[in-house]
């Protein structure tokens, strides 16, 4: 009998500390990374996503960073395809699958499993986003409640992406997006797995943190990045699902002069925050979490321990 491959996956909100924590797991255990993030997917976006530097990149192999252009959209579907190829080969080189990140969905098609649903449709979301501009996504979120109630029950009435995704599988196949997850435990993860989930007791704490990074981002000249994809990709657009991200937004309306430096700054950490509740949210659903305390000074003891004990253990472990 083969050994069931193990993976380890280590999620939290955004702003509290998965990175550096997975730096040091991957200091004692033969380790290879995979970003679970929607917004390290593009290259030339590196300030105002985050994303680990070159020197902590060096440090520990990498996946799915900097693998599409701004212009290009990364959908669920495609990061389950990656992740699963990406956790057979790294096993196969008899080290560690550990996935890091933020972006919930992804997590949820990895460990649940897709149904297959059909593409993007650009005739269909050209449509959405005209209803939107004239009616408001808080109209479309409600349209949504209507034909699918389980999944707008999860999205917030500005969820634009989201909203726009769940009406366009809705209109293009007549059957809810909430369905087609329902048909997609065939595709449930197979590997036995770890879930860490860095979760503060303290919001403020959490909330501090973002606002210090936002402005850190600013000191490195974030604003400055996004001129640059606009020189760099002349067909750039705030539409489009790359400026989309939290930060870009409200960047891209502040150069286009329809919000001051305040209120780009405030809008902008807001975002952050809004992000982070969404992100809480979606862990505190989740089952069989360990949950670790990211402000707590034994955070990485807590995690390595764990992660030894998963990782020696000859017993199935739940997933």
């Amino acid at each position: 009998m083969t050994t069931p491959t193990k993976a380890i996956l280590l999620m939290g909100p955004t702003a509290s500390g998965k990175t550096g924590l997975a730096l040091e797991l991957a200091r004692h255990f033969p380790m290879e990374i995979i970003s679970v993030d929607s917004a390290l997917v593009y290259r030339d976006m590196d300030i105002g996503t985050a994303k680990p530097s070159r020197d902590e990149m060096a440090q520990v192999p990498h996946h799915l960073i900097d693998i599409i252009s701004p212009m290009e959209s990364y959908s669920a579907a495609q990061f389950h395809a990656d992740a699963n190829r990406l956790i057979d080969d790294i096993a196969a080189r008899g080290k560690v699958p550990l996935l890091v990140g933020g972006t919930m969905l992804y997590f949820k098609a990895l460990i649940d499993g897709l149904s297959d649903m059909p593409p993007a449709d650009i005739a269909t979301r050209a449509q959405l986003d005209l209803e939107a501009a004239k009616y408001g996504w808080p109209a479309l979120h409600a349209q949504l409640a209507e034909a699918d109630p389980i999944t707008a029950a999860r999205l917030e009435p500005m969820d634009s992406q989201r909203i726009q995704r769940a009406l366009e599988v809705f209109r293009l196949t007549g059957k809810p997006l909430s369905a087609w997850h329902a048909e997609g435990r065939s595709q449930a993860a197979r590997f036995k797995m770890l879930k860490l989930a860095l979760i503060p007791q303290d919001r403020a704490w959490l909330h501090e943190r973002i606002a210090l990074r936002f402005r850190l981002m600013l000191e490195q000249f974030f604003l400055d990045e996004v001129v640059r994809l606009r020189q760099r990709y002349p067909e750039l657009t705030p539409d489009l699902p790359s400026m989309r991200c939290v930060g870009y937004r409200q960047a891209w309306e502040h150069l286009d002069g329809q919000a001051s430096y305040a209120d780009f700054l405030d809008k902008g950490i807001a975002a952050t925050r809004q992000l982070a509740k969404r992100q809480l949210t979606w862990l505190r659903s989740m089952p069989d979490v360990t949950v670790l305390e990211p402000a707590s000074p034994t955070v990485t003891t807590t995690a390595l321990n764990v992660c030894r004990d998963f990782l020696s253990a000859s017993t199935p472990h739940a997933t």
